[in-house]
């Protein structure tokens, strides 16, 4: 192999197979996306080691992709369950699955998903540190948290998300800033509490050459993590996100100097009238970086509709810029998420990916919505649930409530507009009423 990464092979020329698949799949010249992935503007999350991966290019240009979180906790931790969401998330048409573990045999899946999985895969390394070592935080050296980044990438997955721009700097000026929230990372509040009690850099900061040297060998895409995300639309855009987003800008361009590609994690809860500039303060800081989004959120106040809080301010981020979303749950603040729970995140996600994808002029975005209305023009009902990003909700709605007419629906019946139009415009005399 005459590359390490797939950014050294698109600043080298050479077309990977993967950079080719991701090129016929998102209508691009070949050489057009080679550029965009030499410049950081995309990347391709691809280990080595992920033989079965149907690989994907995230950047803004591109269609919007969407990420599913699961995995084990304490509190559950059926593996068959898990697997179960997984595989509804890939036949749902999810690019990515991250995997977040927190009990148990985290190895064992982790590397089940590799070896089985054709999505991409990610993983928070920092979380898994606590299992494996399994011994208290501030006991964990700054060598093991780097040993297990080295582990998860031998493992196979395609990007990890390290939580790197919270170095003791902008933890100091996190403290002076008193936000309302605090810290909702997981992974931002377990290293800022372990550089805390240590009084110790972060590792991921302090070896952050050394973590490039592993993703430069198994060719890992960084997800720079926001340990610093703001949990509540009070703390949106305070000082404490936008100075660890500087750092991350500044972490991204030496990533990209040992050809290691980068993704940007970003916010959080956020009023919408705030959203569109975070996006372009994140694309001019990270020198237009690929940026990954959680919602954002755009209001506290909706637990068990925060699919929807984060459907709408998906659509908003992506159209403005954002290429990757994750996907949120009813579930959200308060419980891991169950199977439902995970269809009603993806498809709220998918939604938000597509709206944003039609404002945005994304190559065959908008055809697939005039394919939908023709159908619904010829009152072609079978065609209409084959086009529905949820065929099967279609099909239960429809059979739920026969009407009498099979050229109709329940809710207009004579009075339907399509089939008045399509009668009164071909020369027929329409009486409605007594039909």
């Amino acid at each position: 192999m005459d590359y390490t990464t797939q950014m050294d092979a698109a600043r080298k020329g050479i077309l990977t197979k993967e950079l080719g698949k991701v090129a016929a799949k998102e209508q691009f010249e070949p050489t057009e996306l080679m550029r965009l992935v030499a410049e950081g503007k995309v990347a391709i999350p691809a280990n080595k080691r992920h033989g079965c991966l149907e690989p994907n290019g995230i950047g803004s240009m591109l269609k919007t992709k969407i990420n599913v979180n699961l995995g084990t906790s304490r509190d559950c931790k059926d593996l068959n369950m898990e697997l179960c969401k997984v595989n509804d998330a890939v036949r749902m048409g999810v690019e990515s699955i991250m995997d977040l573990s927190s009990f148990g045999d985290t190895r064992t899946f982790r590397k089940m998903l590799t070896r089985e999985c054709p999505a991409i895969i990610g993983t928070v390394p920092i979380y898994d540190a606590v299992v494996y070592y399994h011994k208290p935080l501030k006991d964990i050296t700054s060598r093991e948290w780097i040993d297990i980044v080295k582990m998860h990438a031998e493992d196979g997955v395609d990007f990890q998300t390290i939580h790197v721009g919270i170095n003791r700097r902008t933890a100091e000026r996190f403290k002076q800033a008193k936000r309302l929230t605090n810290i909702v990372s997981r992974g931002g509040s377990i290293i800022f509490a372990w550089m805390e009690m240590t009084g110790q850099e972060n590792p991921f900061y302090e070896h952050f050459d050394e973590i490039l040297d592993i993703c430069q060998e198994y060719d890992v895409t960084l997800s720079l993590g926001d340990a610093c995300r703001p949990g509540c639309i009070a703390d949106a855009s305070d000082i404490s996100q936008i100075e660890e987003l500087v750092t991350l800008g500044e972490l991204t361009q030496r990533a990209w100097d040992k050809n290691v590609q980068v993704i940007i994690e970003g916010p959080g809860h956020m009023p919408l009238n705030q959203i569109e500039a975070n996006m372009k303060i994140q694309q001019t800081v990270c020198k237009g970086a690929p940026f990954y989004v959680l919602g954002p959120l755009v209001t506290d106040i909706a637990p068990g509709y925060d699919h929807i809080t984060a459907a709408i301010g998906g659509a908003l981020a992506a159209a403005s810029g954002a290429s990757f979303l994750c996907y949120v749950t009813p579930a959200e603040h308060l419980r891991l998420p169950d199977l439902e729970d995970v269809k009603e995140g993806i498809m709220a996600s998918r939604i938000a990916a597509h709206a944003a994808d039609i404002a945005k002029g994304i190559k065959g975005a908008s055809q697939w919505d005039y394919e939908m209305s023709t159908a619904r023009k010829n009152l072609d009902w079978e065609r209409m649930f084959q086009l529905s990003i949820d065929p099967e909700k279609a099909r239960m709605y429809r059979a739920s409530a026969k009407p009498e007419k099979e050229d109709t629906c329940s809710m207009c019946g004579n009075f339907c507009a399509v089939k008045n139009m399509n009668r009164i415009l071909s020369g027929e005399i329409v009486s409605i009423f007594d039909e």
